[in-house]
């Protein structure tokens, strides 16, 4: 009778825990299920967090890029103003010394007109190359006439027929002209022969 009461116990104490083992595996579950309901629910959060840095770079890289454009553009533009400026600071006096061109043309002609008066000639000659020294100072020079035409500096304005000359070279010159530095002020026009 006793062993009858022993395995009673056992079985209740059994089922007893068999019960309390299926009620907290329930409850595991039932707590696995809210976890995984949670994490689910927390993983777009996460996801869109994960996003946003993403998108900060992005925004900030195309800005420093843009900075980057504006910059070389800016600097592209105050290199060229520069240039620009020393050009221009370097040329100053070009229009002053196109003014000048014809002062130097009177005195061309008052020389050749003075031919018969040698005082005044030698005058005239003395005062041309004063003038033409204090040019030459500041960059103003008159073009070389002497050998081949060069359409860069000189302008032909007639072809003559001069069997002692080579084609091409300058037989006369009918008006000077003048440089300033690198720039042609006014080309020389000239005769340049022409040997059929």
């Amino acid at each position: 009778m006793q062993e009858t009461k022993n395995n009673d116990i056992n079985q209740a104490q059994d089922t007893c825990d068999n019960t309390e083992l299926e009620s907290s595996q329930d409850s595991a579950l039932a707590s696995g299920e809210s976890m995984e309901s949670t994490l689910d629910s927390s993983a777009p959060e996460s996801n869109t967090a994960g996003d946003e840095p993403s998108m900060l770079d992005a925004a900030y890289k195309e800005l420093e890029e843009k900075y980057m454009r504006a910059y070389a553009d800016f600097e592209n533009v105050k290199k060229r103003l520069e240039r620009e400026k020393n050009q221009a600071l370097e040329y100053a006096y070009e229009k002053i010394a196109r003014d000048l061109l014809p002062v130097l043309d009177a005195l061309d002609s008052a020389k050749e007109a003075a031919k018969e008066h040698e005082a005044i000639a030698q005058g005239i000659m003395l005062t041309q190359e004063s003038f033409l020294k204090a040019l030459q100072k500041h960059g103003i020079e008159s073009i070389s006439t002497d050998g081949e035409f060069d359409p860069n500096v000189h302008e032909c304005i007639m072809q003559v027929n001069k069997p002692e000359a080579e084609n091409g070279h300058i037989a006369q010159v009918m008006q000077r002209g003048y440089k300033y530095k690198e720039r042609t002020l006014r080309p020389a026009m000239v005769a340049v022969v022409k040997n059929d």
